[in-house]
């Protein structure tokens, strides 16, 4: 979708309604004043803490190096000197597109010059999981701090998933002293974001840790008795015994309150190349599929960084800006003594080469590209060279990386 820009507005709204008290929905507040925005801005958020940081829940938070407060993205006088009201513990349930409302489960009806939608993404679940204790999500502060409480050294953890939440919450939980084996369809660990050279690295440094690889082979179910978990039955017949269960298989946009908006959600809320759904409405983080003009196809982005650079361009559009959002993308992951960056997009038919340090000494960049694509890079891959990654990502990416002002 990559609709014309709308007719110009006479100035930017009065007020701006943010769905979701995540990283992207504090963000886009915090863009907005920063650029200058006196108007009206309300946060609604569904869960009752003040926003915080995911990415720590599968690390520092579950390793218990980190408690829950420290995940807080600012502090009550930030939030305060934001001038916004923040509305938490109330989830949003319908939004009148044409009349730019917003109405939430306990009968509040909230209308605004604009409405930005930052409701993130909701985890996928296994049949049979509800009702089954010792099986966890990590996906909230709570999912963490219970599963937490479970990870006692010896005990047998199976982690159904192989991205990148599954692979830190293993790592995580291998230092912790549990018993931990990785299940899913993959043959390696975070196969489909870095690649079979990374991800075999990857998965060799799990096992070197100690951590059980039952890769290769699609989970089919859980196991239970008398209401607890008690493994996890592959495709193959096998079961691998568990005393906890972490479930792990991707996030679903949480879109479901949109139902009948008059908006086009498929696989997120899809938006043109300004992150706008429709006249007055943007989408910004997990939750946005958005057209990047850069790369000529939609893009749906799951990360922290993405998170707060996207809020920065809606924060634009809102004020009357009419630029492209065409971010190169980025993640990054802690596991064991690895930091691993991965600028851009590392496509299955990818050529990789090393072009700084070696893979044997496990401190390298690669530099990846797609067949057809006159050597053109698509990503650049760090492992344990931060410094040297982002060089590269420069050279890399020169034409694409927006320009200093």
């Amino acid at each position: 979708m990559n609709t014309p820009a709308p007719p110009a507005r006479s100035g930017p709204p009065d007020s701006v309604l943010v769905v979701g008290a995540s990283a992207a929905g504090l963000s886009t507040a915090e863009a907005l004043r920063r650029k200058g925005y006196g108007g009206q801005i309300t946060v609604l958020g569904d869960e009752i803490h003040p926003p915080y940081d995911r990415p720590p829940l599968s690390k520092q938070v579950l390793s218990g190096a980190w408690e829950p407060e420290r995940t807080r993205l600012r502090d009550a006088g930030a939030l305060a000197a934001l001038d916004a009201e923040f509305l938490l513990g109330e989830a949003a349930t319908a939004l009148d597109v044409p009349a730019l409302t917003v109405h939430t489960a306990s009968g509040r009806s909230l209308r605004a010059g604009a409405v930005v939608i930052a409701t993130g993404v909701r985890a996928r679940r296994l049949p049979g999981q509800d009702g089954l204790a010792g099986v966890h999500g990590l996906r909230s502060l709570e999912d963490s701090l219970a599963l937490r409480q479970e990870l006692t050294p010896g005990r047998r953890l199976v982690v159904v998933g192989e991205g990148v939440l599954g692979s830190e919450a293993a790592a995580t939980a291998r230092k912790l002293g549990a018993e931990v084996t990785l299940a899913g369809p993959l043959a390696s660990p975070m196969a489909l974001q870095l690649g079979p050279v990374v991800s075999g690295l990857l998965g060799r440094l799990h096992a070197e840790n100690g951590v059980r690889l039952r890769l290769g082979t699609a989970v089919a179910g859980l196991e239970g008795a008398q209401g607890r978990v008690t493994g996890v039955r592959l495709q193959d017949g096998e079961t691998l015994p568990a005393d906890v269960v972490v479930v792990s298989i991707g996030g679903v946009p949480a879109t479901g309150w949109l139902e009948g908006s008059e908006l086009t959600l498929d696989n997120g809320v899809v938006c043109d190349s300004r992150c706008r759904a429709a006249e007055g409405v943007y989408a910004v983080g997990d939750v946005a599929r958005w057209h990047h003009s850069g790369l000529g196809r939609s893009l749906r982005l799951e990360n922290r960084t993405n998170a707060t650079e996207q809020a920065a361009a809606v924060a634009e559009a809102i004020l009357g800006s009419d630029r492209p959002y065409t971010p190169v993308p980025y993640f990054w992951t802690d596991q064991f003594d690895a930091r691993i960056q991965v600028h851009g997009t590392v496509r299955p038919d990818a050529h990789c080469e090393v072009v700084e340090g070696d893979l044997d000494g496990r401190r390298f960049v690669l530099r990846c590209s797609g067949e057809g694509n006159q050597g053109a890079a698509t990503a650049v891959v760090g492992w344990n060279m931060p410094k040297q990654v982002r060089l590269h990502r420069e050279q890399a990416f020169a034409s694409q990386l927006p320009t200093p002002a």
